[in-house]
């Protein structure tokens, strides 16, 4: 424009007012006929201190990820591109003494990473058996709980022999979380199988009576053990109601899984070795052993049963106490007492009366310790509640200082009182009987060596109260078990429960055969009316039919 201006000095009026308004074909998007104005040097100040800012944060975070948590970070990324999985190995398989399969595994179709256990379907067998839990794995895929745990019975108490040790794998995957390869850097060790000593068929045939039973004439449960009296090996040992092993490892049947925790009966209760029940009446034995060991009375003494014995308050003398039979039985020497369960007899060798010298509660207490009650079995699978014997420092201890009473031993020697007792504690006692002095410790395995513990009572005592037992069989009030196929010795027991003593406790115990016993027995049928006078000698009864025509073998 200054050289125009030097070449030309005339203006022409268009230059002056040349604008976008009368520029023809001006376009506002484009910077012609614009002015052009320099950026402020603060502006340029401004933007370059923001993208130094920016750098700089960069370059930090840069360093504090690569130098500081260099190693860190490296290995959480080799992490994710090799994840850690476990290989499972397979669990025991559980049999019974016949080498009848009682759990065992089968693919997993859902998720082949583990196995899924199965059981037999046979009734009476959940409580020793148990049942599993499975792996569980979090929403990521990744096992937070790797082990196929065992839960109660056999799956839970020898869970570490049939677990075994799971393996390992090493996966690597790519940055999309797919498989590119794998290889197993542990081999698994599979479980052990474990073998029995249970017969299955026997186990759900004694389920099956007891079941029965219950529903027949109204009992809310029961529990029955038989065990061999030389070797302490549990032939059949089953609670009734059960839940079912199977429907508890699946864990997907919610209704049935929550009437089992409802049910007022306790089908998750192994009354076995968990149930505590007063004795009644099949603690008689051990009172007659006891009594004769301490040559307190000949067996062949008589005691007059008219029905009751009345002793006067030492406190009142006009007051007295009567103690009843459960009907007048007459004269009675130690094996007809027991034949026919007389309560007189067993009040006075108890605790005495008139001329006739009693044990007294220290020495009943005593004997009864010899045979297990009030103190555990000895195998832990076995232990749980070991129940009671009273005693004057039990009754001072539970009733505020009470003084102990005759009367409290009277009740004691024919199992009443705050006496409580568990199956499996009685049917050591009554082997400990029929082998005469051996109190086995009780076993689930096959051949294991015998763990016994001498009881030091004569030999002929325990003749007479074996003859005693046998001859409830033939002539008193077990008669019920007189079969022609074998013979077997017995005692009944009626435990009276509650202050109205409107439901009874009924157990049949015993051993077979007689001449040569090999397997003794304890059946409990519980709270059912004091009326019904169908009880657990039916169970054994129905059973005893039933192995003589399918198991035989164990009754020679």
């Amino acid at each position: 424009m200054a050289k125009k201006l030097l070449n030309n000095s005339t203006i022409e009026p268009d230059e002056i007012f040349l604008d976008s308004s009368n520029l023809p074909e001006f376009d506002r998007n484009q910077f012609e006929g614009r002015l052009e104005k320099p950026i402020q040097l603060r502006s340029i100040i401004f933007i370059g201190t923001f993208f130094l800012i920016v750098l700089i944060s960069f370059v930090t975070r840069l360093c504090y990820l690569q130098i500081v948590h260099g190693d860190t970070n490296n290995q959480k990324a080799e992490n994710n591109r090799l994840r850690q999985t476990p290989v499972f190995a397979e669990r025991g398989l559980i049999y019974d003494r016949n080498h009848t399969l009682l759990a065992w595994n089968v693919p997993n179709e859902e998720d082949n990473n583990f196995s899924l256990r199965k059981y037999v379907d046979l009734l009476g067998l959940s409580h020793i058996l148990g049942y599993v839990k499975y792996p569980t794995k979090d929403s990521s895929g990744f096992y937070y709980r790797e082990q196929l745990g065992g839960v109660d019975g056999v799956e839970g108490f020898y869970d570490s022999d049939l677990a075994g040790t799971n393996g390992l794998r090493i996966v690597e995957t790519n940055a999309a979380g797919n498989i590119q390869s794998s290889s197993i850097i542990d081999l698994p060790v599979n479980g052990k199988n474990l073998t029995l000593s249970i017969d299955a068929s026997l186990q759900n045939e004694l389920y099956r009576q007891i079941g029965d039973l219950a529903a027949k004439v109204g009992f809310t449960g029961g529990a029955g053990v038989i065990m061999d009296v030389h070797t302490g090996e549990i032939l059949a040992m089953t609670s009734y109601p059960e839940f079912s092993s199977q429907i508890m490892t699946d864990g997907d049947n919610s209704k049935a899984i929550n009437a089992y925790n409802k049910d007022t009966n306790h089908p998750f209760l192994d009354k076995v070795v968990s149930g505590l029940y007063t004795p009644g009446s099949i603690v008689k034995p051990y009172m007659a052993l006891a009594a004769l060991q301490e040559k307190i009375i000949d067996p062949a003494k008589q005691i007059m049963s008219t029905g009751s014995i009345t002793i006067p308050n030492p406190y009142y003398p006009e007051l007295s106490s009567v103690f009843r039979d459960w009907k007048p039985l007459g004269l009675m020497d130690m094996r007809h007492a027991l034949a026919m369960s007389s309560d007189i007899y067993f009040y006075t060798v108890g605790g005495g009366f008139g001329d006739q010298k009693g044990l007294g509660i220290n020495a009943i207490d005593s004997y009864l310790k010899l045979f297990g009650f009030g103190g555990d079995v000895g195998n832990g699978f076995f232990n749980d509640k070991v129940g009671t014997i009273p005693t004057p420092q039990w009754k001072a201890a539970n009733f505020d200082g009470e003084a102990w009473r005759l009367g409290d031993t009277y009740h004691t020697a024919i199992g009443q009182y705050g006496f409580q007792v568990t199956p499996i504690q009685v049917v050591r006692a009554v082997a400990a009987v029929a082998n005469k002095g051996s109190l086995l410790e009780p076993t689930i395995f096959v051949g294991q060596p015998v763990q016994k513990t001498a009881v030091p009572i004569d030999q002929k005592n325990f003749d007479v109260v074996q003859q005693g037992m046998r001859l409830g069989v033939t002539d008193g009030i077990s008669v019920a078990l007189n079969v022609p196929y074998v013979d077997v010795a017995n005692k009944t027991g009626t435990a009276e429960l509650g202050v109205s003593k409107a439901l009874v406790n009924s157990w049949a115990t015993g051993f077979f055969p007689y001449e040569n016993p090999r397997f003794a027995y304890a059946v409990i049928m519980e709270k059912g009316s004091r009326d019904n006078l169908t009880g657990s000698i039916f169970v054994m009864r129905g059973l005893l039919d039933w192995m003589s025509q399918n198991t035989p073998q164990y009754l020679k």
